[in-house]
């Protein structure tokens, strides 16, 4: 008995020594997942399905994150911004459309319109924008610029004005093509860029953003034959507050794609998504873009970065008359600058900086509020903003009557 007892004990001793080590050892995939997690950069949003993104300030244009933003990728329907841009900023959406028979036979998504048939340039604009009809986009362009490749020469021609210079147009409806000059894609970067114009910087951008936000749109064929209905499939629009305008896409070359812009307060922000996945993924663009625009939110916000109660350095005025009529080397006078709040979008890890760049002597005449230079601001390196620096006061140059005048009243007395 008292052997088993101690054969017991000595069982429970070597439990315990040997369980000792491994109270003080952590599993391997607990040290990965804690590594991961401290390594994390805070100034980026995680992993993401998409080959590539691109995360824009829309005010600015600022980049605020991209993942092989500036590589060109087929792009799918999310062209339609820019067919639309396009159409709006050339054509009155009352005019009339007839459909031929090129535009009829575009392959699905189609609003099956036919050969012949009339309708309002505005409700083609709707279909395309709603359902992505690829029939009604062709038809458009064949209206606007008198040939598919016409109007493709307008898209190029846009897109290079916007600063796009990275992108190629061959359709209107981002169907996977090509021409001479290469196949049809954008880059993320180009693409964010190309929306953040449609809704800040075209004096189209109401008719743009009314469209692409409208939930549901009927119309008829100009004989009141046929009637339709569209309904918006940029099913984003009710997933995330604020989201203001977006377009989809998708052709086996592009996988899903997605563009759109969100507003809160007095931010907007615009992510472009190009290869985000291929069926069964057809979810993943929305993954990623509540992921990019909840990183904007929670990081980014207006601050001001002006430097409070600066007082500039005095500048001296070779050359100077003294009014007092002293014979003086040197006169000086206070540099001035406006005093007001500089504000820009930033994260708080984001490094600013203020260069006062004007002379710090010069030669006479200097007039009062004469520009000398100016207050720089930087952001992340980029300058964002500046404020002239001007003279506090009137300083005349030593002129035949100064000099006169000041002989005249030396040896006077």
């Amino acid at each position: 008995m008292k052997r088993k007892k101690r054969k017991h004990l000595i069982f429970c001793l070597c439990l315990m020594i040997a369980a000792a080590p491994v109270a003080g050892m952590v599993c391997p995939a607990v040290c990965a997942a804690q590594s991961e997690e401290t390594g994390k950069n805070k100034n980026e949003p995680g992993s993401l399905y998409a080959l590539s993104a691109c995360l824009v300030d829309a005010d600015s244009g600022r980049i605020l994150f991209e993942k092989e933003g500036d590589v060109r990728r087929a792009n799918a329907s999310t062209t339609k911004i820019l067919t639309l841009i396009v159409t709006l900023e050339n054509a009155d959406l009352d005019e009339t459309v007839t459909v031929s028979e090129y535009a009829a036979r575009q392959p699905d998504v189609q609003l099956n319109i036919c050969t012949g048939e009339e309708y309002r340039l505005r409700d083609l604009c709707y279909s395309l924008m709603l359902e992505s009809h690829n029939d009604s986009a062709v038809a458009i362009a064949e209206h606007v610029g008198g040939s598919v490749e016409g109007f493709a020469k307008l898209m190029n021609e846009k897109a290079a004005q916007i600063g796009c210079t990275n992108s190629h147009f061959v359709t209107p409806n981002g169907l996977d093509a090509e021409d001479g000059e290469g196949f049809h894609g954008t880059t993320a970067e180009d693409l964010a860029h190309i929306l953040c114009y449609c809704i800040e910087k075209s004096e189209k951008k109401d008719a743009f953003l009314e469209i692409t936000g409208t939930p549901t749109y009927s119309f008829t064929d100009l004989s009141g034959k046929r009637s339709f209905t569209c309904n918006n499939h940029n099913v984003f629009l009710n997933m995330m507050e604020g989201a203001l305008t977006g377009k989809t896409g998708f052709t086996g070359d592009a996988g899903y794609c997605y563009v759109g812009a969100v507003k809160q307060d007095d931010r907007t922000f615009v992510a472009a998504l190009l290869g985000c996945g291929w069926p069964n993924n057809k979810t993943y663009k929305w993954s990623d873009m509540k992921k990019l625009m909840e990183f904007a939110f929670s990081n980014y916000h207006y601050m001001d970065i002006a430097e409070p109660d600066v007082r500039l350095e005095t500048v001296c005025v070779k050359n100077g008359a003294d009014p007092s009529f002293q014979l003086k080397p040197d006169m000086e006078l206070q540099a001035l600058m406006e005093s007001r709040p500089v504000c820009v979008l930033k994260a708080d890890w984001e490094k600013t900086e203020v260069i006062y760049d004007y002379p710090r002597s010069l030669n006479a005449p200097v007039q009062k509020g004469e520009i000398l230079g100016q207050a720089e601001y930087y952001l992340e390196g980029e300058c964002v903003d500046e404020i002239p620096v001007t003279a506090g006061k009137t300083v005349e140059s030593r002129d035949f009557l100064w000099f006169f005048t000041f002989v005249w009243k030396r040896y006077r007395l």
